[in-house]
């Protein structure tokens, strides 16, 4: 039985610690975790759905502000873990932690490394419209996602995927994997092999601006940003008005060959709202006033008429 300290905080690394706690070759002696965040109105302390999991099994739960605190190390150590899993932990790891257990650190990175080192694999590859997507272990090293590959697995990314539907798939993916790896790599039957020199690329963190549509793009582009960028921060463009313009989110849509001027509005009816793009242009299916709820681009337009011409941006 493998000595484990699980470290991770969002629900993708929930996945990874609950597939842990059901496998019989792992002992989880601890669990590490973002400390809890205020949010709702009130801004209420609210635990990470690790520690959530972490609390309901009855598992020692560390919340260090930072991973080199030498009170937080020094718990660690006395923990004595045999290797360290990590799954979308939120801080980098020093060097006092990657050496401290005899196995490592192993990683559960959702992209198939060297692409996408970084902050946002996941939405970087729909954006990007790329066919697949996958799931690396990696052994950790000081660098950002640098390590050596253990294991992979992919994954078609298919045209009704978003960034919520291929997290969620790869949150199962990992989680089945690094299961199936751990036993493997501390029996000696895995060798680490070093990432590729070619391939790399960087998934720079998304912002909330990265979510406003340049409608002078080709619909393909623009409709997969709408996929890329679902659920945060979501697509968005203004419909013009007083005394200011409405944002108006974009939740669901498609692509048709009509063709017309950027940002123009080019049919809305019942089937949608037919917006020009750079090349082709975008059907909207599902979208969102500001402040307002999700609906049907015909429950929209029952109550906000869209004219034929009129222009988004």
């Amino acid at each position: 039985m493998t000595r484990i300290i699980f470290m991770g905080t969002p629900e993708l690394a929930g996945a990874s610690l609950t597939a842990l706690l059901r496998g019989p070759e792992f002992q989880i002696v601890a669990v590490v975790t973002q400390p809890d965040q205020p949010k709702g109105r009130g801004l209420k302390l609210q635990p990470a759905p690790v520690k959530e999991i972490a609390l309901r099994e009855n598992l020692p739960v560390l919340q260090p502000d930072r991973a080199r605190d030498e009170q937080f190390l020094q718990q660690l150590r006395e923990l004595q873990p045999e290797l360290i899993a990590v799954a979308a932990y939120g801080q980098i790891l020093p060097a006092s932690i990657l050496d401290l257990p005899r196995f490592g650190c192993l990683n559960v990175h959702t992209s198939l490394l060297p692409k996408y080192r970084g902050a946002s694999p996941i939405q970087r590859a729909v954006l990007n419209g790329d066919s697949e997507s996958g799931v690396t272990i990696m052994k950790m090293d000081a660098g950002m996602d640098t390590g050596d590959i253990l294991t992979q697995e992919k994954t078609p990314i298919r045209p009704e995927d978003n960034a919520q539907t291929l997290h969620d798939r790869l949150a199962q993916i990992g989680a089945a994997l690094l299961v199936k790896t751990i036993p493997a790599y501390v029996a000696g039957k895995i060798q680490p092999r070093p990432q590729p020199t070619e391939g790399v690329s960087h998934a720079a963190k998304i912002k909330k601006s990265d979510g406003q549509i340049d409608w002078t793009q080709p619909a393909v582009a623009v409709w997969n940003r709408v996929r890329g960028l679902t659920p945060w921060p979501g697509a968005f463009t203004f419909l013009p008005g007083q005394p200011k313009p409405t944002l108006l989110k974009i939740w669901q849509a498609d692509v048709t060959p009509a063709a017309g001027p950027p940002g123009e509005v080019l049919r809305a009816d019942k089937s949608g709202v037919v917006v020009g793009c750079g090349s082709g242009s975008l059907r909207v299916l599902m979208l969102q006033r500001e402040g307002g709820r999700q609906m049907t681009a015909q429950e929209f337009l029952a109550g906000n008429p869209l004219q034929v011409r009129q222009k988004l941006g």
